[in-house]
């Protein structure tokens, strides 16, 4: 996709590729605690957005410990309440933000679940941080993209 800058040509490859901007929540699972440190910028701007974060436990932990407010949401395999899976059966998420810890057979069953959740309730799902932090930032930086014609974008400037 052409953008006037990187946020706006990745916002619409995004956008044309089925993801959609959340407006009121968003599910977070950061993995290993340099994934959690690493994401804290996009978790603030999307608090900063208004969006109710939801988050696992470990990473729900971390946000609070960096004044970040999120909701807990139980792993798919525990029985404990309120439950990733209840949330995205009921369409309470809008984007899932899953990045993988570890090859533990526990976190892999876990983030499967998720993801194949989230693939089946048609949630968008963001499994990579690069592409986590670009999506977040594109999402602040431009709103949403406008669109312009093919010729707009290659006329000369200043003629």
């Amino acid at each position: 996709c052409l953008g006037e800058d990187v946020h706006e040509a990745f916002l619409k490859a995004a956008v044309s590729a089925g993801l959609r901007v959340p407006k009121s929540s968003v599910l977070i699972s950061t993995g290993p605690m340099e994934s959690k440190a690493r994401f804290m910028s996009a978790a603030r701007k999307l608090k900063a957005m208004g969006l109710t974060i939801y988050a696992t436990r470990g990473t729900a932990e971390f946000l609070k410990w960096n004044g970040v407010d999120s909701t807990v949401l139980h792993w798919p395999t525990s029985k404990s309440k309120p439950n990733v899976l209840d949330f995205l059966r009921g369409r309470k998420v809008e984007l899932v933000i899953n990045i993988p810890k570890n090859d533990e057979p526990e976190e892999l069953n876990n983030d499967y679940l998720i993801r194949r959740t989230a693939a089946d309730y048609n949630i968008p799902l963001i499994t990579n941080l690069p592409v986590a932090e670009l999506f977040v930032d594109a999402v602040c930086s431009k709103g949403g993209a406008k669109t312009r014609s093919w010729g707009e974008y290659f006329e000369p400037q200043g003629v």
